[in-house]
């Protein structure tokens, strides 16, 4: 995480909303085999703890259990030009939005593996546009059993919490302002959008 202490927010809905309409994130994990990664859905539980599920034949599936890992959540990032301040004399710098989750790893029973996969389908079904959404009662058992029998469903608990919200806060309101433009007008409406929102006297 950065280490401007103006880009650690550590606002707790900020980050559940992170998890939450960003959805999808990273597991890292030092393993015999050397340093893995995985991609996942997340799903918050909103009491401190973030589930995910991975393929059985994934490299870090068989060590994750017992153990401490870090998940990465991404959120819109930018490149910020130098020719949108008022002062040239300056450099670029990328504006983004991150969250760092740390915490031990347990191996959930099958039971809790479908609930949240239940969950997460029916959160993002929710946010398609047009039909009838899609739900896990369209499979066949043969098909459900087969499909949850590859998969692994795990929860962290997560004992730190590390968000950097780096939305141009060390520049002047006028310099904020020609920056958020900039962004929105090279086509980075959602970190423009996150600057005029999350930024004070934007």
């Amino acid at each position: 995480m950065h280490p401007n202490p103006a880009y650690r927010g550590g606002d707790r809905a900020l980050q559940e909303t992170l998890i939450d309409q960003i959805g999808m994130g990273m597991v890292f994990m030092q393993t015999p085999d050397g340093p893995r990664v995985a991609h996942t859905p997340l799903l918050s539980t909103g009491d401190g703890a973030v589930q995910f599920h991975l393929a059985r034949g994934n490299a870090l599936s068989r060590y994750l259990a017992g153990e401490n890992a870090l998940i990465v959540v991404n959120g819109p990032d930018a490149y910020v030009s130098a020719r949108w301040y008022e002062d040239r004399n300056t450099v670029p710098t990328w504006n983004f939005v991150a969250l760092e989750l740390e915490g031990p790893i347990r191996k959930m029973a099958a039971e809790g593996t479908l609930a949240m996969l239940e969950t997460l389908s029916q959160r993002h079904e929710g946010r398609v546009e047009g039909g009838t959404p899609w739900t896990m009662d369209e499979l066949t058992d043969d098909r459900k059993r087969r499909l949850m029998s590859g998969i692994a469903g795990f929860e962290m608990e997560v004992r730190a919490w590390r968000d950097t919200v780096k939305l141009s806060q060390d520049d002047s309101a006028s310099d904020r302002t020609r920056v958020a433009k900039g962004l929105e007008a090279n086509g980075s409406v959602a970190v423009a959008e996150l600057m005029r929102t999350l930024v004070p006297d934007q």
